[in-house]
């Protein structure tokens, strides 16, 4: 029976007064990646940050391997084995690309020399600064950073946002990869056939409710709901 690594059960969430996640839930098996979809402004992200602890949740819990995580702060949850790399890529503007990569890694299988072979062009630059990368560049850093903490569970957050159609096949190229590795990832990304190719399954997130919730193939092959749902033609 598989374990579930990352449950997210009857959440409510919102800023202020205003509801954006309301009763949502889904499961992340252990090893497998998800693809979590849905148009502008449903309530992707917000989901990541109440896993995360930057978002307290009204209502229902969040569960790492079982243990309950809901309320804890965010670097406790990343203590327990959540990896984060966030919308906007955020890296360090102080600190170099081997800075980076060590100020705080954890063993693991995830080292600095790991990320290298992944991404060789940071090896290239491994002396500069984060502000002195392309933002192809800097995606790559912030995903080597997360990954370098050696997680149980990785959240990527709109990871090709941004990125040349050069740098989004790399970028497909490496999320295939690391789906093979076993690794436990949470995928946003409005790049829909992407995220279709790279995970094993899906959640589709509507204006309060849950428009779609299998096997990623599934819903390659769901035409309408990617026409209703998520506008893809």
């Amino acid at each position: 029976m598989a374990t579930s690594a990352l449950t997210v059960e009857d959440i409510c969430a919102g800023y202020g007064s205003g509801a954006v996640l309301s009763n949502m839930s889904f499961a992340v098996d252990e090893g497998r990646t998800l693809a979590l979809l849905g148009r502008n402004g449903v309530g992707k992200s917000t989901c990541i940050k109440v896993i995360m602890g930057f978002l307290p949740p009204s209502a229902g819990e969040v569960r790492l391997f079982g243990d309950p995580v809901t309320r804890l702060a965010p670097e406790r949850i990343a203590r327990r084995g959540v990896g984060l790399v966030p919308q906007g890529r955020r890296t360090f503007k102080s600190l170099t690309v081997q800075e980076t990569l060590t100020f705080a890694a954890r063993s693991g299988p995830w080292s600095a020399d790991r990320v290298y072979e992944e991404f060789p062009r940071l090896k290239e630059r491994r002396d500069l600064h984060g502000v002195q990368l392309s933002g192809g560049e800097q995606q790559m850093l912030a995903i080597g950073r997360a990954l370098t903490t050696n997680p149980r569970v990785l959240l990527l957050d709109e990871p090709t946002e941004g990125l040349s159609p050069l740098m989004v096949r790399e970028l497909e190229g490496f999320l295939r990869r690391l789906r093979g590795s076993g690794m436990t990832t949470v995928l946003v990304e409005q790049n829909v056939k992407l995220a279709l190719v790279v995970a094993d399954d899906a959640v589709v997130l509507g204006t309060g409710r849950i428009g779609f919730r299998g096997p990623a193939e599934d819903l390659a092959a769901r035409q309408d709901i990617l026409d209703t749902e998520l506008g893809v033609g």
